[in-house]
């Protein structure tokens, strides 16, 4: 069967079940559609509408405020653009070995070259020289060129050979 064919006969058996009602039963049968339509409606289109519109509302003051501080953040950045970063200070052995003796760690050997720097620590805590090693990414700019650590049997003990790189001045 075609849909067409089946759309006629739908319309034909819709057509007899309505005949066969009475005005009554019409007229509360097409309130009843009424009814669902109208409730179909609000299901699907006015409540997602309302309930996102509310929502929305509930975010506004939290998206405004982020906008605020990105703004704030552009224009710190762009002032910041404009100025000429600060000139590093060369690293030095007694610099590196006081660095090392704030965080509790005694080197073997510390050697400096150009601007690379080896130091070689023995028995040392492992979570104080990772604090060590930040603490020279955030002051002295160097990075981790190369680590060789060994874990000994005592729990946060190391052996580690480092060598920290600065970045050269422009």
């Amino acid at each position: 069967m075609s849909p067409t064919s089946l759309m006629t006969q739908a319309r034909q058996s819709l057509a007899e079940f309505w005949t066969a009602r009475d005005a009554r039963e019409r007229t509360m049968l097409a309130a009843a559609g009424a009814v669902i339509a109208l409730a179909l409606i609000h299901i699907l289109l006015v409540d997602p509408a309302l309930s996102g519109r509310e929502r929305l509302n509930r975010n506004l003051p939290a998206l405004r405020q982020q906008v605020a501080q990105l703004q704030a953040l552009a224009k710190e950045a762009a002032a910041l653009s404009g100025k000429p970063a600060p000139a590093m200070s060369a690293i030095t052995r007694e610099g590196i070995e006081a660095a090392l003796a704030r965080k509790g760690l005694k080197p073997q050997n510390v050697m400096l070259s150009g601007d690379l720097v080896q130091v070689k620590l023995a028995s040392v805590s492992f979570s104080g020289t990772m604090g060590w090693l930040e603490d020279m990414q955030k002051t002295a700019l160097l990075s981790v060129a190369d680590a060789n650590i060994v874990a000994l049997p005592q729990p946060d003990l190391v052996d580690a050979t480092l060598t920290l790189r600065q970045p050269k001045n422009e």
